[in-house]
């Protein structure tokens, strides 16, 4: 990702993190941006959110407010920002299940790109990351070094109840567990 790009990503999640905090919504770092803020390696693609559904026309209001270019996907479960032609995804349904108050209560305030903000826990990222792989999504390549950096983080045995029925990820964990990166 070309610098100016990067530059444009990073304002655009600082601008989001800040319009929500400022607009009173529970919201979370999540994705490649909260692995990164503990330890990963740095997103090259876009930046997450993640907001209740009931919050979710007072964040567009929030968030347009601060400048960002709001858009209506079909998908149905998020919404996106736009800053600079640079993606920001604010989600309201992850893994096709609403956003439950626990996740909120499991984040850190973490400082991110010099704005402190909720960060989701990592247990959490990884389960999302983990439950999305299906046989038209299964890149094990690019959450091997997310696992890897976060492994200290994690709380193994509640990630592997939360994400046994999916046997991608059972096949990802595996592979974490013959690494030696996996905790039982």
């Amino acid at each position: 990702m070309p610098d100016d790009a990067r530059a444009a990503l990073q304002d655009g999640l600082r601008l989001t993190a800040v319009a929500l905090a400022e607009a009173g919504i529970p919201h979370a770092l999540c994705g490649g941006y909260a692995a990164w803020a503990r330890g990963a390696p740095e997103p090259d693609h876009d930046a997450d959110f993640v907001i209740r559904e009931d919050d979710i026309d007072k964040a567009k209001a929030a968030i347009g407010a601060a400048g960002l270019e709001i858009v209506d996907p079909p998908e149905g479960w998020l919404f996106k920002a736009y800053h600079q032609d640079q993606l920001v995804d604010v989600l309201f349904r992850m893994c096709g299940q609403p956003v439950d108050e626990g996740l909120f209560e499991r984040c850190d305030t973490l400082p991110v790109l010099a704005v402190r903000m909720p960060v989701m826990e990592a247990t959490d990222i990884l389960a999302t990351k983990l439950l999305v792989l299906e046989e038209h999504y299964c890149d094990f390549a690019r959450l091997l070094p997310v696992a890897r950096a976060l492994r200290e983080q994690i709380d193994w045995p509640r990630l592997r109840e939360e994400v046994g029925g999916n046997p991608f990820a059972r096949a990802f964990l595996y592979l974490l567990d013959e690494l030696g990166i996996a905790g039982r």
